[in-house]
C-alpha cells in the first residue's frame, strides 16, 4: 500500500456538494483506495486563470494499491462524472482533483508529474494538507508545514468549519 495525496477543488455550481460527492466517489468501487485523513474545507481566491468564483479546497490522504497512472484515472473519471469541463487552463471548474503525491515517487512523466509541480507554491494544497495530516513532507521540496509558512499571506485562503465535509461509512 502506497499513501498518496489527493487536493480537490470546485468553483462552479453547489462547491460543497461537489467536493463530498468527489470524496464518496473516490473512495467507492473496485480497487478504491482507503481513507487516511481528510481535511477541513477552505475557501480560496483563484490563483491564474480568468476572472472568476472562489474555490472550496480540500485535501484526501489515502492508502492505495493502485499504481499511480490508475490512480490518476480514477481521479479523472471521477471529474467527468462531474461534468468537468477542460476549455481554459486554470479555468473555472465544476471539480478538479489533482494526485499531489504519490508516497516517495518523483517523476517527470509528462502525463503524470509527481510531486505535482506547483504544489509547493500553494496554499490552497498546503494548508488543508498540513491539517489533515501534520508532519507531512513533499518529496524534494521537505515539510509541508514549513513550505506552507514560506508562501507569505499572499495567497487568500479561509477554513470553513460550516462546510465539513465527511467520510463515507465504513471507509
Amino acid at each position: 500500500m502506497t499513501t498518496a495525496v489527493l487536493s480537490l477543488g470546485s468553483n462552479l455550481g453547489d462547491r460543497w456538494a461537489t467536493l463530498q460527492g468527489a470524496v464518496d466517489a473516490l473512495l467507492s468501487g473496485p480497487g478504491a483506495p482507503r481513507a487516511v485523513a481528510l481535511s477541513p474545507v477552505f475557501e480560496t481566491a483563484p490563483v491564474g486563470g480568468p476572472e472568476q468564483g472562489a474555490f472550496l479546497n480540500a485535501v484526501l490522504v489515502v492508502e492505495t494499491d493502485e499504481e499511480p497512472r490508475a490512480l490518476l484515472a480514477r481521479a479523472q473519471g471521477v471529474e467527468q462524472d462531474f461534468d468537468r469541463v477542460r476549455e481554459v487552463r486554470w479555468g473555472p471548474r465544476t471539480l478538479d482533483v489533482d494526485v499531489i503525491g504519490f508516497g516517495d515517487t518523483r517523476s517527470d512523466d509528462p502525463v503524470l508529474t509527481l510531486p505535482h509541480p506547483r504544489a509547493h507554491e500553494r496554499a490552497f494544497v498546503l494548508r488543508p494538507w498540513s491539517e489533515a495530516a501534520p508532519g507531512a513532507e513533499l518529496p524534494g521540496h521537505g515539510s509541508v508545514a514549513d513550505l506552507l509558512e514560506g508562501l507569505g499571506e499572499d495567497q487568500e485562503l479561509q477554513r470553513r468549519d460550516d462546510l465539513a465535509l465527511s467520510l463515507p461509512r465504513g471507509t
